[in-house]
């Protein structure tokens, strides 16, 4: 378990109650967003942690005068329990009792519960006044942030550098995008969007940035009309005095803080576009103010990015390649010197394997940073889905523990994300049947074959199935979509048991990670990134970019099927042919020996 070193939490808590009182609020809502409503947030931003202690990259809180709630999703259940004070906040789950349920549930009549419209989305805001109102309650925007107005030491506002993204990376001009999206508006009926997903705006304007550690994306805002005029809200300082590598053509630019003005000079008579869950509700109440109409509608822009151009797609792979020779140095790091110092009483320890995989990735030249912190977990650590090893936990890795790795890099030519799970001698046979149901289920997904229409909540259940047959689950998604060398977690594409409209074509690139977790325990997870492609009389499938070995020595063979069986062989000769070439004679021959074929003849 993580030492409890849990952060002062009372006096922020103490200091948000006070600010209550002056403003004539009886609570406040502390989301993990910001204004961009993004999942990773740069330090001035991360309010939730400053008011809760809680560092997990999603959740929400609400201070009433004298109750608070914190939620969380399954993700996450563990990890809040060692970071808040169970005596200041009460724990709920994100999805299966919500905000808007608790609010119903808890307020009393009268009761005026204040919120910062800058960050929360229109569908939170719709549902959170209908749930207020409810109960007899009021729902009340607040000029400016509560949290920051108590907060003494806030960090300052990031200013990391833009740069141009070639058209050779990018493969599509900025004049292509205008003219596409242009017409995806018109089709909605739409005379303008407000865009505020920062992973959105790197895209349409192909430029990239490093507001925030591991999304290699400017934080802006953007305002483009269906007649081609575009307005970039981004602080100036960030960008370079020489523009010339930029496609700026018609591009005007103002101050972020202008927002909301530019906003309602843009809405008389007019009709925006805005998406309800990604975009800030200021920007709808403030069009409605000036007369205009709102359409909230699914940004364009989400929709054209999800599906990958050709150029996107071989990056990609390319770099998915560079990814695989980083993790098989690792992997073979790892087993050679995993247990003789753990026999030795020099464990590897979470910590300088996390450091190992950073700098197996920094001898590719377009290596640029991780996609995310990696989950470097031993142990019981690994039941935790998120977990971030520290000084204070830095575990060690031994005979006794199941080691799991999920990670992930930002290369100049695309995005990478996989897990891999691995012991340094041999496990229970509990762990043995939980790993083999988890590599079962993922072996499911990997090798399904769908037809034209399938949605992802579709699929999801064919992950799950394995774990089902033994009263097991997990509390996530399956998969998730991934950016080029943008979000590792980008959205709409998801597989997921809850609905998600978003059919499957063609040029998405996704994630598939089954896993079980057993608190305190051990964590299995195995996770490959895929490229959703045709295949044949209308239907679908999925073929792997993720290129690394998964380890069979903790899977019981005899319950896996011939054609799981062939399904392995067929993908460790895969990655054994793409690594031809490109590892060191010690890493090869590690290799050769994990890709093995395990069907004879």
């Amino acid at each position: 378990m993580i030492p409890k070193s849990r952060p002062p939490a009372v006096g922020p808590v103490a200091a948000l109650r006070a600010r209550l009182s002056e403003e004539g609020l009886d609570g406040y809502v502390v989301p993990r967003f910001d204004e961009h409503q993004g999942e990773y947030c740069a330090a001035h931003d991360n309010r939730l942690a400053h008011v809760t202690g809680f560092t997990g990259s999603a959740g929400v809180a609400i201070v009433m005068r004298d109750r608070a709630a914190i939620f969380v999703d399954g993700r996450y259940q563990v990890q809040v329990r060692e970071e808040i004070d169970p005596d200041l906040f009460s724990i709920e789950h994100f999805y299966d009792a919500p905000l808007k349920d608790w609010l119903a549930r808890n307020l009393r009549p009268g009761e005026r519960v204040g919120f910062n419209a800058m960050l929360l989305p229109s569908t939170w805001d719709a549902e959170c006044q209908a749930s207020a109102e409810a109960a007899g309650a009021h729902w009340v925007p607040v000029a400016g942030d509560l949290v920051d107005a108590v907060w003494a030491d806030q960090p300052e506002r990031s200013l990391g550098k833009i740069t141009a993204f070639p058209l050779s990376h990018a493969g599509e001009t900025v004049a292509g995008k205008k003219g596409r999206i242009a017409a995806m508006l018109a089709k909605e009926g739409a005379d303008f969007l407000v865009e505020t997903q920062p992973d959105n705006i790197a895209w349409f304007l192909n430029v990239r940035g490093s507001d925030v550690a591991f999304n290699p994306m400017p934080q802006s805002f953007l305002i483009f009309d269906r007649a081609g005029t575009v307005e970039w809200l981004v602080d100036h300082r960030k960008l370079p005095n020489d523009l010339a590598d930029f496609e700026l053509d018609g591009v005007t630019m103002a101050a972020p803080e202008m927002l909301l003005e530019r906003a309602r000079a843009a809405a008389s008579g007019r009709t925006l576009l805005l998406d309800p869950a990604f975009a800030p509700s200021a920007v709808a109440h403030a069009v409605r103010a000036a007369g205009g109409t709102v359409r909230l509608a699914r940004s364009p822009v989400t929709l054209a990015k999800m599906i990958k151009n050709p150029v996107e797609l071989a990056g990609f792979r390319d770099c998915h390649r560079l990814d695989g020779a980083a993790w098989i140095r690792f992997l073979a790091w790892l087993e050679r010197h995993a247990a003789p110092r753990a026999a030795g009483g020099r464990p590897i320890t979470e910590l300088e394997a996390e450091e190992r995989i950073l700098a197996f990735r920094q001898m590719s030249g377009t290596f640029v940073e991780p996609s995310f912190r990696s989950i470097s977990a031993a142990a019981g650590h690994a039941a935790m889905c998120h977990y971030a090893a520290s000084a204070a936990s830095n575990a060690p890795i031994t005979a006794k523990s199941v080691y799991l790795l999920d990670s992930g890099g930002q290369y100049l030519s695309g995005t990478t994300d996989a897990t891999r799970t691995t012991a340094i001698a041999p496990v229970s046979d509990e762990v043995r049947r939980s790993y083999t149901a988890v590599l079962k289920g993922f072996i499911s997904m990997m090798s399904l074959k769908f037809p034209a229409g399938t949605c992802g909540h579709h699929v999801d259940a064919f992950a799950r199935r394995p774990l089902w047959d033994l009263g097991l689950d997990y509390d996530h998604g399956t998969g998730h979509g991934v950016g080029h060398f943008l979000s590792v977690h980008e959205q709409p594409q998801r597989f997921d048991r809850r609905i998600n409209e978003i059919v499957l074509v063609p040029g998405m690139v996704t994630t598939i990670e089954p896993g079980y977790y057993k608190a305190g325990e051990y964590g299995i997870r195995i996770e490959n990134q895929v490229e959703v492609v045709a295949d044949t009389d209308g239907f679908l499938r999925f073929r792997t970019l993720t290129l690394v070995p998964i380890d069979l020595r903790l899977a019981d063979r005899a319950c896996l099927t011939e054609a799981e069986r062939r399904w392995l062989d067929a993908y460790h000769a895969e990655v054994a042919a793409a690594m031809d070439g490109l590892l060191e004679p010690e890493a090869a021959e590690w290799l050769a020996a994990r890709t093995a074929p395990i069907v004879a003849g």
